[in-house]
């Protein structure tokens, strides 16, 4: 359980997020709270908070509640937000865990996770925006999941990821939820690894050749390049350039079979990416031996909100 907090943080506080969010070590600080900051503005009054002064700040506690089915996620957001408003403490129940699937364990009634304690007006200052944030980040890792345990069910070797179809603003805490969920993020920006599109290669005559050795000329051996490709011919052709990655995008999934078995044969090496407009329903006809991966879109732009509520104690 966490103690009440100092100015600067306790070491309770840490090795509680620590067991409650095991990727929370992941969200580096200074980001996390700026980001959450940058929420809370846009939430809060811009003058007066008549709300606040009508309760006051007298200590008072409110319960979280999740009151639908999903898997638990966005702890570190929900924390931050509180620590953003300032004198509020959270202790969480032990088996609100960030991972953890309550979808056979409500069977419909509410589960207690956390008492959070403070002055009430903090509470209340922080109440949607903490919710907001645990609702949508929980929503993404349950869709994520039920994709991961689709894939484990048909014994596919490779990975369930994401894409950068991310809210704007809001990236951080859906690329977070799909890591709780178990599926990959993908990568997290325009930085972390080269994507060539099509627009990239039309926009520069229309060579892949080209478009791969010019950007492994800058980016040289610490960054992976995909290239994203229409036919088996253009994935030879990237591979053949010096790809690391070839995406198959927008393939019927015989023809993605066939075609990622006869370009394993000659780049075995090389990871093959599926990807366009596969979904829940349909990714088990894209798995294949020869598919390292398969992305969605839908994991960050399709998702359903878990539903949590947080109420004073009266």
């Amino acid at each position: 359980a966490e103690q009440p907090p100092t100015n600067n943080g306790s070491s309770s506080k840490r090795q509680k997020t620590i067991t409650h969010a095991p990727h929370a070590s992941l969200l580096p600080p200074p980001q996390l709270n700026t980001i959450v900051t940058a929420w809370l503005q846009d939430d809060m009054p811009s003058h007066f908070d008549v709300g606040g002064y009508v309760v006051g700040s007298t200590i008072q506690k409110a319960e979280l509640w999740m009151k639908s089915s999903g898997v638990l996620a966005g702890i570190p957001f929900f924390e931050a937000v509180f620590n953003a408003c300032g004198e509020c403490s959270i202790e969480w129940e032990d088996d609100a865990i960030e991972g953890k699937n309550f979808l056979s364990d409500n069977k419909g009634n509410k589960i207690k996770l956390a008492t959070v304690t403070g002055p009430v007006s903090h509470l209340l200052r922080g109440e949607r925006t903490a919710l907001n944030s645990m609702s949508r980040c929980s929503g993404v890792a349950t869709l994520s999941n039920r994709c991961v345990q689709i894939a484990k069910e048909h014994d596919w070797h490779g990975e369930v990821a994401g894409t950068r179809k991310t809210t704007p603003g809001f990236r951080l805490v859906e690329k977070y939820g799909l890591l709780v969920g178990g599926a990959s993020t993908h990568r997290l920006d325009l930085s972390q690894m080269v994507m060539l599109k099509d627009n990239h290669v039309w926009a520069c005559g229309g060579s892949i050749e080209s478009a791969v050795k010019k950007a492994r000329g800058v980016s040289g051996f610490s960054q992976k390049i995909e290239v994203e490709c229409q036919s088996l011919d253009e994935a030879l052709i990237a591979a053949e350039a010096g790809a690391d990655v070839v995406m198959l995008d927008n393939f019927t999934p015989d023809k993605l079979k066939k075609d990622a078995k006869i370009f394993k044969e000659k780049y075995p090496h090389v990871t093959v990416e599926a990807s366009g407009g596969i979904t829940i329903e349909t990714m088990s006809g894209y798995f294949s031996e020869h598919v390292d991966v398969i992305s969605q879109g839908k994991l960050t732009q399709g998702y359903g909100c878990v539903d949590f509520s947080l109420k004073i104690v009266h």
